[in-house]
């Protein structure tokens, strides 16, 4: 036999089937598109790391008349830096084959291509790959013994970090509105089921009925409607993003980063069904008069 609670509460559903199937409906739309924002900020995060990586190297020129004793002194120095994931030595005759390479017919306008300066290719920890520490980092390289010149790529890291905090900014803002429209809708039906039964709930309480105790079916209806929403939802966002991931011929996510996604977005919908349905029951149960 179920508790009084949860018979009560499942019976609230079958009562106010439009009500709940409204709410269980807006549910499901909010955590979809939180869902689909937290896959777009993953995937735009993803690839801001990887032009981060990309941009946060930078490229160390030796001066020509550097000993290979100071070569080597400031490739070990650079190579102890914090902050410095990597380091690659490039001389001038690997310097004259990359010219030829990217180059072709075009390199053979110069008779002598190792007027290229050997150099130290420099990639930057995640952690390190900003602009202003690696802007720092290259005019103290600078200032070393056999160090001629220091080259980055600073307006790109600049770019890229502003465009992250833009996704970011507008994923958190769109996603709060929708989560608050959902437990609004919640709310709205929670206290539409309590004004349905204000003349029970009326009766309970003068016979002794806590709040506590009046309050946890609708508890257990908001819940329930979570649920539901955010099994739904959780369905089709797992659907889409496979569909998407197939598109671009990228390899799936693995199971534990789908189990992850599909119980956040079961989570979330448990969470805004008992929030929404929470405060609803408290503010208008305690408002009922007994006389």
């Amino acid at each position: 036999m179920l508790p009084y609670f949860l018979r009560e509460g499942f019976a609230n559903l079958r009562r106010a089937r439009f009500s709940a199937v409204a709410s269980t409906s807006a549910i499901t739309v909010a955590l979809v598109l939180v869902g689909v924002f937290g896959i777009v900020g993953y995937e735009a995060a993803e690839v801001s790391d990887m032009l981060r990586e990309k941009a946060g190297q930078m490229e160390v020129f030796v001066e020509p008349d550097a000993s290979e004793d100071v070569q080597e002194a400031l490739h070990a120095r650079l190579r102890t830096t914090p902050g410095v994931d990597q380091t690659e030595f490039v001389s001038q005759e690997e310097a004259a084959k990359i010219f030829r390479r990217e180059f072709g017919e075009g390199a053979s306008a110069f008779e002598d291509p190792t007027f290229l300066p050997a150099s130290i290719k420099i990639r930057m920890e995640p952690s390190h790959a900003h602009p202003d520490s690696m802007a720092q980092l290259a005019t103290v390289i600078e200032g070393w013994r056999g160090a001629d010149d220091v080259v980055l790529n600073q307006d790109l890291l600049v770019r890229v970090a502003q465009n992250r905090r833009l996704i970011n900014a507008i994923g958190i803002a769109l996603g709060s509105i929708v989560v608050l429209a959902a437990i609004f809708l919640v709310a709205n039906t929670i206290r539409l089921t309590i004004y349905a039964r204000r003349l029970l709930i009326r009766t309970m309480k003068l016979v002794g009925a806590t709040d506590r105790f009046v309050r946890r079916p609708f508890l257990v209806e908001g819940i329930v409607q979570g649920f539901l929403g955010g099994t739904i939802a959780g369905g089709a966002v797992w659907g889409l993003y496979r569909v998407f991931l197939q598109q671009i011929d990228q390899a799936p996510l693995s199971p534990q980063a789908e189990l992850i996604l599909v119980g956040s977005l079961v989570g979330g919908g448990i969470f805004l069904g008992w929030i929404g349905s929470y405060f609803a029951a408290r503010r208008f149960i305690q408002n009922i008069e007994l006389h």
